[in-house]
């Protein structure tokens, strides 16, 4: 049912790009297929062109031919639009089988026909010298968290697509934009969008008392010590997920986000009474339910309305399905459905 979403929203795309060629690649990483897709009026005739964001002007000369991307989610624009990226981040977060590839990926690698790409392993930052080996055209980031000295030090290889406000909160929409323009194939970023809110409305459709709820989304919260609670700001690209789904952000929330620029903030258990006006909590549980039996035992998380109701969903550990609230462009259609339901099931509980 999921690879079935993924290739019906990806087939498109892909149909309307009249792709040749599409991500098929060689054992010599020079002469991999690095972009598929025919001429489009916005494909090569668009370059030069230049790119605004947070870090800079970049400048990408001509189409590219050769794509990278750093950090989570990027590489999921071109591989949804039929570019097989040259190298992409290996997987840290929801990879079930070990293999450094997200699952909805590894779906669309294989309607591609395409071997899995080279893998940057980011577990100490990012990988400059594997980049580099890539030899790309452009390095796709607009989600990500680099810093000044990451961009420069990219610059050095090729041009950069940065985010364009703030570190690690580009919406998906935004990323969509940003990395499809940089291939030429915005107008195809547009189409996949309009897809993928089609997909979110039928979804959403289905659970009516989603409608007007407030949620908040939590941080990983170590079930040894709740003495303060780690929750994402209405920056952060979770929170903002909650609109698409009918859901609102509660004024608490609201309120400390204005004052800060940061995707997530932190409370003392003490002050918890603030959150009072959140009708569902959801966040990054683990995979034996510790921290939901502790939120329930301890004396002050407890008294929360949306704990007392049980309005309470936490994803299941580092699962795929836990990556559900950080909506990417593949994974959107492999996970709404299950995401959806356990919210509505939540919002039920909310008198």
């Amino acid at each position: 049912m999921r690879t079935q979403n993924l290739r019906a929203l990806a087939s498109a795309a892909a149909l309307l790009l009249a792709l040749t060629a599409c991500g098929g690649q060689s054992d010599d990483k020079d002469d991999r297929s690095e972009s598929a897709g025919g001429k489009s009026s916005d494909s090569a005739d668009a370059f030069p062109m230049t790119i605004k964001h947070a870090l800079g002007t970049t400048k990408i000369p001509a189409k590219p031919r050769r794509v990278a991307t750093v950090n989570w989610a990027n590489d999921e624009v071109p591989l949804a639009l039929g570019v097989v990226p040259v190298g992409m981040a290996k997987a840290n977060f929801g990879d079930d089988d070990g293999d450094g590839v997200l699952p909805w990926t590894t779906d669309r690698l294989k309607e591609l026909h395409a071997k899995t790409p080279v893998l940057f392993d980011e577990t100490d930052g990012i990988d400059f010298e594997a980049v580099a080996d890539t030899k790309p055209d452009v390095i796709l980031a607009s989600y990500s968290g680099m810093t000044k000295q990451d961009y420069r030090t990219l610059s050095d290889i090729a041009p950069v697509v940065a985010y364009p406000e703030a570190a690690w909160a580009t919406p998906w929409r935004e990323i969509i934009r940003m990395n499809s323009k940089a291939v030429g194939l915005a107008d195809k970023g547009e189409e996949l969008i309009g897809d993928l809110e089609k997909k979110i409305t039928k979804t959403v459709a289905k659970y009516p008392q989603l409608k007007g709820k407030s949620a908040m989304f939590m941080t990983h919260v170590n079930a040894k010590d709740v003495s303060e609670i780690g929750y994402y700001t209405a920056h952060d690209t979770r929170t903002e997920f909650f609109e698409d789904l009918g859901l609102k952000v509660p004024g608490s929330v609201a309120k400390a986000s204005k004052g800060s620029k940061k995707f997530a903030l932190t409370k003392s258990a003490e002050r918890i009474d603030d959150f009072d006006d959140v009708d569902i909590i959801t966040g990054y549980g683990d995979d034996k339910g510790e921290l939901l039996k502790t939120l329930k035992k301890d004396p002050l998380l407890s008294k929360l309305p949306a704990v007392k109701r049980g309005s309470i969903y936490l994803l299941p550990g580092s699962s795929p399905l836990a990556t559900a609230a950080n909506p990417t462009p593949l994974s959107i259609s492999y996970v709404l459905d299950e995401y959806v339901a356990a919210l509505a099931k939540a919002a039920d509980k909310v008198k």
